[in-house]
């Protein structure tokens, strides 16, 4: 058994019983949590968050940069060609927030292909798009002192257009830019759907991750639930491998938040902890 593994609340995914961003965040410190995942942050204001954070004792480990606009199919601009000057500004807003926050990881949205395309037809222009901002932004985040992080989403359940859907793809994009203050964020749910074969995935890509994320498979459940995934094999694995990073738990509750977090209180209990905030 090795270094006991540090979990973030993704607040939005859990805590949906309280109706602000302020109170999931008091929410999740109550439940024990002292990390939490914001995604999308921007309705608050950040010295809003920041207080209610302060007073929680609850760090922010991540945020999003902002979707675009989503009404319009938005979900991120990273690759997507001609919207360079909407990517930097939504990137100048993720990086305010970040330190408004003192959160150290921004997940740079790649964003979907454009309606009707083919795979195939664009991903090149895409790629050497989302290469272009990408190049940019690290120098942003090498003097802000903070990580860029790419994380590929499922194309077969979650969304079919994403351009970014597997770690082979992410690992080929960040090796041409070649920064060290860019990392892969691995999701264990869309490397499952995917790729499966998550030992090989995780130990290969181990030196580029720079943030995991869990949910069970196929209903982005609690770890512990129905699935095909074996939690406990993975967070030993993780464990082995020295992971010191946050684990981000992304995924919808099956029922009340706190409940749910049955699994969580087994795995702090086997290592000792009373809680994630010992």
């Amino acid at each position: 058994m090795g270094v006991p593994l540090r979990f973030a609340a993704n607040l939005a995914w859990m805590f949906q019983e309280q109706p602000t961003l302020p109170q999931r965040i008091e929410a999740a410190a109550r439940a024990g949590f002292r990390a939490a995942e914001l995604g999308f942050p921007y309705a608050c204001s950040a010295s809003e968050l920041r207080a209610a954070a302060e007073r929680a004792g609850l760090e922010v480990v991540l945020l999003n940069t902002p979707p675009g606009n989503q009404e319009k199919g938005d979900m991120g601009l990273g690759a997507v060609p001609g919207r360079q000057h909407e990517f930097r500004e939504a990137l100048a807003l993720a990086v305010q927030y970040a330190k408004t926050l003192r959160c150290p990881r921004i997940h740079i949205l790649a964003g979907r292909l454009p309606l009707g395309a083919e795979r195939e037809a664009v991903s090149a222009e895409m790629e050497a798009t989302f290469i272009e901002n990408l190049k940019y932004a690290v120098d942003i985040l090498a003097q802000q002192n903070l990580i860029g992080l790419l994380e590929p989403i499922n194309s077969r359940i979650t969304d079919p257009h994403y351009f970014l859907t597997t770690p082979h793809q992410a690992a080929a994009i960040l090796k041409k830019v070649g920064h060290p203050n860019l990392k892969l964020q691995l999701d264990i749910f869309h490397c499952q759907i995917m790729d499966g074969n998550l030992t090989w995935n995780l130990e290969t890509y181990f030196p580029i991750i720079g943030h995991v994320q869990i949910a069970q498979v196929p209903a982005r459940h609690e770890p512990d639930s129905p699935g095909e995934l074996d939690f406990s094999y993975l967070f030993q694995l993780l464990e082995l491998k020295g992971y010191s990073g946050y684990i981000g738990c992304e995924y919808a509750p099956t029922g009340d938040t706190v409940k749910g977090l049955g699994w969580l209180r087994l795995y702090w209990e086997s290592h000792g902890l009373k809680d994630g905030r010992s």
